[in-house]
């Protein structure tokens, strides 16, 4: 189950297919301008948020635990 909203996807993972292919969703929104990566937020072991972010440099991606 995910949730799409602007340059954001939160999902709740039952497969880990499913992270790849957000990914995939937020890499093609990033070609756009090439000005920022996407950050992974981990909040728990099935629920994290992929997000397009200008603290992370265009072409990677960076992940983080919320706290």
């Amino acid at each position: 189950m995910h949730n799409h909203s602007g340059d954001a996807i939160t999902l709740i993972v039952t497969n880990p297919e499913q992270l790849d292919e957000a990914e995939l969703l937020l890499r093609t929104a990033a070609k756009g301008d090439r000005n920022a990566g996407i950050l992974v937020t981990r909040h728990g072991s099935d629920h994290y948020t992929l997000e397009l972010s200008c603290s992370v440099p265009y072409g990677e991606t960076r992940e983080q635990r919320s706290e």
